[in-house]
């Protein structure tokens, strides 16, 4: 492909590259550059990409796409913004594949996973859609999964995984849209056929500082879509469509004046019920995921699908046999009237929320299981311990991944929360063993929440990672008391 076309849509300011220079690759890490590459020297937040200039045209870079002209001679182009630049080369190198494919974008503060996975799961079972899934808990293609380490991917590697799925034949994608690939040009030149927004909340401001900035960078996706649905009782939810030209289908379960509206709701440890209204139409619907914000959840599913043509009754009858995330309050069977809630909430805020969305629907002691990561934030160990002793009625204290940490000693720090507090407290440091005493000290009515772990099927002991399957600890220890 020419120069030229790579940098179709790109402003150029001044060049010394010859325009028809065949590039074959682009690339952004001079470690990676190959002959024939078009460097991209992004300035990056700890190091700046037009210091590997020299090292990407060692390798063969046939030329360099910056925002400093180099002084040595170096075929470059010169653009205002090289993050934008990586974007939209990127997309053309590999033939703006988002074009062949419908796109969903999800974004939000919570809600973005769950809601991937449902609108996933209502494409395939009522579109029979070969569907691509980019998000947090990572990629797929179909039913072929691929582990990620960013929501979003950077836009190099995003377009060539929407290349990826394009050519294995999906005819839809959704995908998490973090507030940082908004912020950072990783979905730069990306149309989404339809977006989706949650809710905003604290989160992320070390990254974007403010709350207005982080709703700014959140609120880009609404120029970049051809019709987006609006959870209108977040109250962010009118800033963020003031100026959308795109058309809006708002839901909520609060206000009287959105377009999809949730009545007569039911909340249980096992999930939600509810009616959903739309254009003087009713369905009945549920969701196997407890808590008002799966209401929510559910809404916007639905109204994804209604914006993709269809019909309020299809959108219901998808999520009433959806099973919900893996590791997202999810449920899993028990032998007694009794519940096990499953969930990846490992850091206090997210502890917190679930204990709070868990209490209204339970009827007799709620019970949490936890622990902290080895080699990470010490300082949240006692607030964690501390927002359990709030908001539960029994605590077990645990361990959770300790890496190169000594289990015992994460559990001390842990337990300072618990000073001056009346809850009751176990400190079982084997998590099998505390799993077990969990299910051992349930009684009717109780929930048990097992924090921490959530999709994850390991535990990580020094630098080894062992099998450790909550699932599978459960359904194994209720088998053995059933035989005794």
């Amino acid at each position: 492909m020419k120069l030229s076309e790579i940098l179709k849509d790109l402003d150029v300011l001044s060049a010394s590259a010859d325009m028809d220079t065949e590039i074959g690759g682009v690339s952004y890490d001079s470690r990676r550059t190959e002959p024939g590459d078009l460097f991209v020297a992004v300035k990056g937040f700890s190091s700046d990409g037009h210091r590997f200039i020299p090292a990407a045209m060692e390798k063969g870079a046939a030329a360099v796409l910056c925002e400093d002209v180099p002084t040595d001679g170096t075929p470059y182009v010169q653009i205002g913004d090289c993050r934008l630049g990586l974007a939209l080369a990127s997309r053309n190198l590999f033939g703006d594949p988002v074009r062949e494919m419908t796109l969903i974008g999800i974004t939000g503060t919570s809600g973005k996973t769950s809601s991937s996975y449902l609108v996933k799961h209502m494409l395939e079972t009522k579109l029979g859609a070969k569907v691509g899934l980019i998000g947090t808990n990572g990629h797929m293609i179909g039913e072929e999964f691929l582990h990620s380490e960013f929501t979003t991917p950077e836009s190099y590697e995003l377009q060539k995984l929407f290349r990826r799925m394009a050519d294995a034949g999906c005819t839809h994608v959704v995908m998490e849209v973090s507030s940082h690939s908004l912020a950072l040009e990783r979905v730069a030149g990306v149309h989404f056929d339809v977006a989706l927004y949650t809710n905003l909340s604290q989160d992320h401001l070390d990254f974007h500082h403010t709350m207005e900035e982080y709703a700014a960078a959140k609120k880009k996706i609404f120029s970049m879509c051809s019709a987006a649905c609006v959870n209108a009782d977040d109250a962010w939810a009118d800033y963020m469509t003031e100026d959308a030209d795109c058309p809006i289908l708002s839901f909520a379960a609060e206000r009287e004046d959105a377009d999809l509206r949730a009545e007569k709701i039911e909340l249980s440890a096992s999930g939600v019920r509810f009616e959903a209204a739309f254009a003087g139409e009713t369905a009945q619907t549920s969701l196997a995921i407890p808590g008002l914000f799966s209401v929510h959840n559910a809404l916007g599913v639905m109204a994804v699908g209604l914006v993709l043509g269809l019909s309020l009754e299809d959108c219901a009858d998808a999520l009433r046999d959806a099973k919900g995330v893996k590791g997202r309050l999810e449920s899993v069977p028990t032998d007694g009237d009794y519940a096990i809630i499953i969930d990846y909430s490992h850091k206090p805020d997210a502890l917190e929320n679930v204990l709070k969305t868990l209490r209204p629907v339970t009827r007799g002691r709620l019970i949490v299981l936890f622990g902290c990561g080895g080699d990470r934030d010490r300082l949240k160990r006692p607030i964690m311990g501390a927002i359990a002793a709030d908001n539960a009625d029994l605590c077990i204290v645990t361990s959770d991944n300790p890496r190169t940490e000594e289990p015992e000693a994460i559990i001390d720090e842990i337990m300072e929360g618990f000073r001056g507090k009346t809850t009751p407290v176990l400190r079982v440091c084997d998590r099998t063993e505390a799993i077990r005493t969990a299910i051992d000290k349930a009684r009717a009515g109780d929930v048990i929440l097992l924090a921490g772990k959530g999709h994850e099927d390991y535990q990580i002991v020094g630098h080894e990672k062992h099998h450790m399957d909550e699932r599978e600890i459960v359904a194994e220890y209720l088998e053995r008391r059933k035989q005794s």
